[in-house]
């Protein structure tokens, strides 16, 4: 098993930042993908920036120059350094940590952004 807590979501205004964390513990492996997903009001979960063992990232389009994911592979942690914010960034974001075909979450961090 593996657990996630993240943690620095908040109120933000529009044009802000924030940074998200997310510690992995349990049975964790260093060639694990992590990533963040996010879901807002009414709308599915989708994903926003995954970040492979070897430092590859991917972004969805709309976060694309405003967003950033890192991962410290020691500390098993993965970050989202988020600049830039708009009000549709408005969602309850999610860390997974995706190994031999499972995916886990976290609990979910709220993140409301402010026009």
């Amino acid at each position: 098993q593996v657990q996630l807590v993240e943690s620095g979501g908040g109120l933000v205004q529009a044009g802000g930042s924030l940074r998200l964390s997310c510690a992995a513990s349990g049975s964790i492996s260093s060639i694990a993908n992590m990533g963040w997903f996010r879901q807002a009001p009414g709308k599915q979960r989708e994903w926003v920036a995954i970040i492979s063992s070897g430092g590859t990232t991917n972004y969805r389009d709309s976060v694309k120059g405003r967003f950033t994911i890192s991962r410290d592979n020691v500390k098993a942690t993965v970050f989202l350094q988020m600049n830039g914010v708009i009000p549709e960034d408005t969602a309850v974001y999610y860390c997974n940590y995706y190994h031999s075909g499972i995916n886990y979450w976290g609990q979910g961090t709220q993140v409301t952004v402010s026009s």
